[in-house]
């Protein structure tokens, strides 16, 4: 056997073996996703032995009490919890490597601030309460956010770079959240009812509420698993990206497009969200490296379990009281987000 044979096999022999390191991995942190899921379910009010969440959850009996808080009250704060942690991680994950910008993420540049302001408009003065219609209303507000946020980076002294995105990001996402409280002062009944969704709160959900998020969701979380090995390309360099024969604006489009229904129905579903797409990639990054392909789906289950154990929190630290999840993971994420800026400016 040549050296070249020998370079060639010896290198095959380490991408496979990195394969299968990285499947077991991923099979142990989704194991891992699956007792954290019956973690929650048992966490409440009423605490349930992890015994009673399997039973209920594989062999239930409408006749149980037990069974009917398990199914009908907990399982959908549970798959929202689940379903938006993963949809969050894995929109900050593309939003970082596409921007090449470790500070990127969806409540950052304005992409929540323009979808909640889209939702309280739309119910405020359209009234639109209709589950089906607000993820497509918040979709159209994330976008226009965010849009308007490259525009006012792109014309900012020194182009489009990392500082003016999160510079434009943070004023628009000021001047959005400014209206919104101006429109709940003047309107106490819409103030009462969105008060608790606008603080990012998993309370009080649904299984139908999934009806028409979820497909869009998975949908969109496939879509991204596809777009990982170009985005991997893009986070070299675009020079190094159109080298390799990537059309580099396309692929932004798609990415675009990707974490705008991944912001949209999150936010439709439990509120704004923040740092919970900040949070996520950085860690995952620490383990995985640089490889799309991996952090995207490592962004997936760690975001998560990130979400369940953040809510799990929020339910048991003033027990019986809970706090809104949305303030948990801002306490969690603030101090990162201080962190990262100041090494960034290094």
């Amino acid at each position: 056997m040549t050296h070249q044979a020998q370079s060639i096999f010896s290198q095959s022999s380490r991408s496979a073996n990195l394969i299968v390191r990285h499947l077991i991995i991923l099979a142990s942190v989704f194991t891992a996703l699956i007792f954290i899921f019956a973690w929650h379910i048992s966490v409440g009010a009423k605490s349930l032995p992890l015994e009673s969440v399997f039973d209920a959850l594989f062999n239930y009996q409408g006749s149980t009490m037990n069974h009917v808080i398990v199914r009908d009250l907990r399982m959908p704060r549970a798959l929202i919890a689940t379903l938006v942690g993963a949809s969050l991680g894995v929109a900050g994950a593309l939003m970082q490597g596409v921007s090449r910008n470790p500070l990127a993420e969806p409540s950052l540049l304005g992409l929540m601030a323009g979808a909640s302001f889209a939702v309280v408009i739309a119910i405020d003065t359209l009234h639109v309460t209709d589950i089906f219609w607000l993820p497509w209303v918040a979709a159209v507000g994330a976008l226009v956010a965010a849009l308007i946020v490259w525009l006012i980076a792109q014309l900012a002294p020194g182009g489009l770079n990392s500082l003016n995105l999160i510079l434009a990001g943070s004023a628009v996402t000021a001047f959005l959240t400014a209206i919104v409280a101006v429109v709940l002062i003047l309107n106490q009944e819409t103030f009462e009812q969105l008060r608790v969704w606008l603080s990012g709160s998993l309370s009080g959900h649904r299984i139908n509420e999934l009806k028409v998020t979820a497909p869009l969701l998975l949908v969109a979380l496939m879509f991204a698993l596809y777009l990982s090995s170009r985005v991997t390309l893009l986070a070299m360099g675009e020079d190094v990206a159109r080298g390799l024969g990537l059309a580099t604006g396309w692929l932004k489009v798609q990415v675009l497009i990707c974490v705008v229904v991944l912001t949209a129905c999150s936010v439709a579903l439990v509120g704004p969200l923040g740092f919970v797409g900040l949070v996520v990639p950085h860690v995952v990054r620490l383990f995985v490296g640089v490889d799309y392909r991996w952090v995207v789906p490592y962004s997936a289950l760690v975001g998560a379990c990130y979400l369940l154990l953040v809510d799990i929190i929020a339910r048991l630290v003033l027990s019986p009281e809970e706090i809104s999840t949305g303030i948990v993971t801002a306490i969690f994420g603030a101090p990162l987000f201080v962190y990262l800026v100041r090494e960034r400016a290094r």
